[in-house]
């Protein structure tokens, strides 16, 4: 016997292809989250290119003759930086936007009145996050280094200004050898490796301590040095070879006008690295910090140290984010897009502003590196959690 009450339909959800046992509740929080997400994405970094890049670009058009359809090209370049960077803030604005629209519809309260718990309801949030901070540190590594670094060679191109010139000074290496000491390997001096400046193609006013054969010691002293790929090698113009006994006296002095010398290439990969800091991923960053360790430059070290941790730490905002913006739209009663994106702008300028702030008192090392780069994560972390505490009560 069938009722007369018409049948009720049943609402259908998109079967995730990945997912196909996720619960209901879990497909239809982060099927909702998708669009305030993808819109965040294209607001953000939108605002970012056009804040940081565009005017830029359009005074090198109206000022430096630089063609239209190049600077389009450097501005597509510079877009996944900005896209990376909208990542977070996107993963804030769409939990902020659904669970405040879930929560002024009532049905936080209906699936807590189901006996879910507020925990239970950010699990999917917290799901979705996870998978933005893997795409937010795969485009920070994979895509945006190598996009920045060849917008950078697309607008030197177009300026005639392929190789431009740059003058590093008081470049410093140190090359070392091991050595038994008390039946203990140490790290014991074998070069040092001084140049007065570096154009680009030519070392300038050079000193080396070479300390390298036993009982030996040389100092050499030259006006110039270029760096002889074929040979793998140094030459060196106008200068003076200086060879001194154990006592301290010098055993020989030898002029020379050209001197081939076999010293390692590192002091030229010191001095003449290309790339900036959003340029290189961590491996090539890491690389550049084994040769500055060489060179003994503290600022240098402790600067791009506290670059390598932010990298790491970066993606991983978007759970900080997502949890503060789930937690905080749960509240809402009451909220459209306009009061979310006000809140969002508001968290974003506090944690950008942790970042600068911490980062630069790791700079002066004050704290650590590492602390630097992830107070402002931890922050953001605590704040989520007792947030959440509160909404559960």
């Amino acid at each position: 016997m069938t009722s007369g009450f018409p049948k009720t339909p049943r609402l259908s959800f998109p079967r995730w292809q990945g997912f196909p046992n996720l619960p209901v509740m879990d497909r239809y929080i982060a099927t909702e989250l998708i669009p305030p997400f993808l819109f965040g994405v294209g607001a953000f970094s939108s605002l970012g290119v056009s804040i940081d890049a565009l005017f830029e670009l359009i005074r090198r058009v109206t000022e430096s003759g630089l063609p239209i359809s190049v600077a389009v090209q450097v501005l597509l370049l510079k877009f996944p930086q900005f896209i990376a960077y909208a990542f977070p803030m996107s993963i804030l604005l769409a939990n902020l936007m659904t669970y405040s629209r879930l929560s002024s519809d009532s049905e936080l309260t209906a699936l807590k009145a189901c006996g879910v718990s507020v925990y239970r309801m950010i699990l999917p949030a917290l799901l979705v996050c996870l998978l933005v901070t893997g795409l937010t540190f795969a485009f920070n590594e994979l895509i945006v280094p190598s996009a920045n670094y060849q917008a950078t060679l697309t607008l030197a191109r177009a300026l005639n200004d392929e190789d431009p010139s740059f003058q590093e000074r008081n470049i410093l290496y140190q090359e070392f050898r091991q050595e038994e000491v008390d039946g203990e390997k140490e790290d014991t001096l074998s070069r040092l490796f001084y140049a007065k400046e570096f154009d680009g193609e030519r070392m300038r006013g050079l000193t080396i301590l070479d300390f390298s054969q036993e009982g030996l010691n040389q100092i050499v002293s030259a006006k110039s040095a270029t760096w002889n790929g074929s040979e793998k090698a140094w030459d060196f113009r106008n200068g003076t070879i200086y060879v001194v006994s154990p006592d301290g006296s010098f055993r020989n002095i030898v002029k020379f006008e050209e001197q081939q010398l076999k010293l390692p290439r590192g002091p030229l990969d010191l001095a003449s690295q290309p790339r900036d800091y959003d340029e290189m991923n961590i491996a090539q960053s890491l690389e550049y910090l084994e040769l500055l360790q060489q060179s003994g430059s503290e600022d240098k070290i402790q600067k791009l140290k506290v670059r390598i941790q932010q990298r790491y730490a970066l993606p991983f905002v978007c759970v900080a984010f997502g949890l503060v913006g789930a937690a905080l739209g749960s509240r809402l009663d009451r909220g459209g897009r306009s009061t979310s994106f006000a809140i969002s702008l508001v968290i974003i300028f506090t944690y950008y502003l942790l970042t600068v702030i911490f980062g630069s008192i790791a700079q002066l090392g004050m704290i650590t590196p590492f602390l630097g780069a992830w107070l402002p994560n931890i922050f953001g972390l605590t704040a989520a959690f007792l947030l959440l505490a509160r909404s559960s009560r």
